[in-house]
């Protein structure tokens, strides 16, 4: 009786390893198997491409606003209203539209932040990816690089 038990439990021993070494050549066979499925895919159809979707932002709301509050023209315009206004009127920056696939940058709005108003004083785009800013020139009637824009 002992002796039946006791082989009993080799023979569970035995399957047990043996299913454990099959379990461990799994995840090996299955890989193999998807290299060579992609490779035939590949094969089939060399001309076949796939889009991926990117993330539709670099820069964040807060960086464009940051961007535009640090320009230099910005900042003397604060200096100068806050003097003028003796600090009852601040300048501040304010998105006014997100990127989207047709228009990608961020639109952001400079202001003169009255208490019952705002008056725009510029009108930004920051471009996304890349962070670059334009202005829009009213005379012009177009957006224009920072580097050709005069500011009063």
């Amino acid at each position: 009786m002992q002796r039946l038990a006791c082989s009993s439990l080799i023979i569970s021993s035995l399957i047990a390893i043996a299913g454990h070494s099959a379990m461990a050549q799994s995840p090996i066979i299955h890989a193999q198997m998807g290299i060579n499925y992609a490779a035939k895919v590949k094969v089939f159809d060399s001309n076949y491409k796939i889009k991926i979707a990117q993330s539709s932002s670099v820069i964040d709301e807060k960086a464009a606003v940051d961007l535009v509050a640090k320009l230099p023209q910005v900042k003397r315009k604060d200096r100068e209203i806050e003097r003028l206004s003796k600090g009852k009127i601040r300048v501040a920056t304010i998105i006014d539209s997100l990127p989207t696939p047709e228009a990608p940058y961020y639109t952001v709005r400079v202001v003169e932040n009255h208490v019952d108003h705002v008056d725009t004083i510029y009108l930004f785009r920051v471009l996304n990816p890349s962070g670059n800013i334009q202005v829009y020139d009213i005379l012009k009637d177009e957006y224009i690089s920072l580097e050709t824009w005069k500011p009063n």
